[in-house]
């Protein structure tokens, strides 16, 4: 990177943090306890450009690129993972997917609105049954006449209940055919779309979770997304993106865990010194600290082939394995240092483990990115 975005992503972090110090942490634990989605305080990161982070300013959004992007998931997320989780969710899968697929009276009837935070975005993959086999998916569209009929239902959506817009896969063929998913935009309002059950999740709590609904929902042929068929293959490209906002999140939640440990321990005196002295706690600091450090080198390679419009499903999937599975090591290894503290709420570190574990499920488990990278490295 040249001077010119090193500078610019400083400014950009200083803006992230400044945001998140006086916003989102005085208010973590009750929107934690409460399974608050704080749907305003969205609306004012639209005002500063974070809700189209990478979309381009004709469309409304930021026109920034994906190391920016992984700078403000970082920067958020070290305070509340749950909000960087939204945050991610509303711009690598819904608006990104209406940009990367939409034609141009879809991008510009939509994108502007999604960019500014003026309405929450979706996506729709996950469903009761169908987890990683999406293929076999059971929402359906059906042709009838200019319109499609849409019926199903998608879980675990980010913003389901919230959301305004979502970007939904459905079945438009026989279940395991080739090219048998098309991709559609639902509104909120149109008849027969609605939410349902709300997730009570273990964490990542003030990120909304429910199921999406789809009582035969009459959808213009408008409102399709490329072409009938394409969108599975859409899906796995937008989630190509989508490694990379959940690596940049378990960054985040990592280097958040990673400082109130690393703060305690030297704070923290036992036997007359501070237990960061102790080597059993600094061999464990040092750990913490290198795995943090390897997986934001793993996350910038990958933004960078993302950046240059380059093939990385291989090293985004890599960056996603290695940072989800190191946040959940570098959190367990924060509330073992604060101890019996670290099992409190009144400290930082049970909720940065509670967070921690989604990474390596979200957007992919860690099984599957073994898979995709397995198969890259043998074909």
């Amino acid at each position: 990177m040249n001077t010119e975005t090193i500078d610019n992503i400083k400014m950009i972090a200083e803006t992230a943090r400044e945001f998140a110090e006086k916003n989102i942490r005085p208010n973590i634990m009750e929107w934690d306890e409460s399974q608050t989605f704080p749907k305003d305080m969205f609306h004012e990161l639209g005002e500063m450009g974070f809700m189209g982070i990478v979309i381009p300013e004709q469309y409304g959004g930021s026109g920034l690129g994906y190391h920016e992007y992984v700078t403000i998931l970082d920067e958020i997320s070290q305070v509340d993972p749950s909000i960087g989780l939204s945050l991610a969710a509303h711009n690598s899968l819904c608006t990104n997917h209406i940009y990367e697929f939409g034609n141009e009276e879809q991008r510009n009837k939509w994108l502007p609105q999604l960019a500014s935070g003026k309405v929450i975005g979706a996506w729709g993959l996950t469903e009761h049954n169908t987890g990683s086999d999406s293929g076999g998916m059971s929402t359906t569209a059906v042709k009838d006449g200019d319109d499609w009929i849409i019926s199903g239902a998608k879980n675990f959506i980010t913003h389901a209940i919230s959301g305004d817009i979502a970007v939904v896969m459905t079945r438009t063929g026989e279940i395991g055919a080739k090219n048998n998913s098309t991709a559609f935009v639902l509104e909120k309002g149109m008849t027969g779309f609605s939410s349902g059950k709300k997730e009570n999740k273990l964490g990542m709590r003030a990120s909304e979770t429910a199921e999406l609904i789809f009582d035969s929902v009459r959808v213009p042929d408008s409102h399709r997304l490329g072409e009938v068929g394409e969108g599975f293959k859409q899906a796995m490209k937008i989630l190509d993106g989508g490694r990379i906002s959940i690596a940049a999140l378990s960054l985040g939640t990592a280097r958040g865990a990673y400082k109130a440990a690393l703060k305690y321990a030297k704070e923290r005196q036992q036997f007359g010194k501070s237990i960061s002295e102790f080597q059993a706690i600094n061999f464990m600091l040092a750990d913490m600290a290198t795995e943090i450090d390897a997986s934001e080198l793993l996350i910038q390679r990958a933004a960078t082939l993302k950046n240059a419009k380059q093939k990385m499903t291989r090293e985004g999937a890599m960056a996603k394995l290695y940072a989800s599975e190191a946040c959940v090591r570098i959190s367990n290894n924060a509330v073992q240092i604060f101890g019996g503290y670290g099992y409190t709420k009144d400290f930082p570190a049970e909720k940065f483990y509670r967070d921690s574990k989604l990474c390596t499920i979200g957007e992919g488990t860690s099984e599957i990115q073994r898979l995709v990278i397995g198969r890259d490295i043998t074909k």
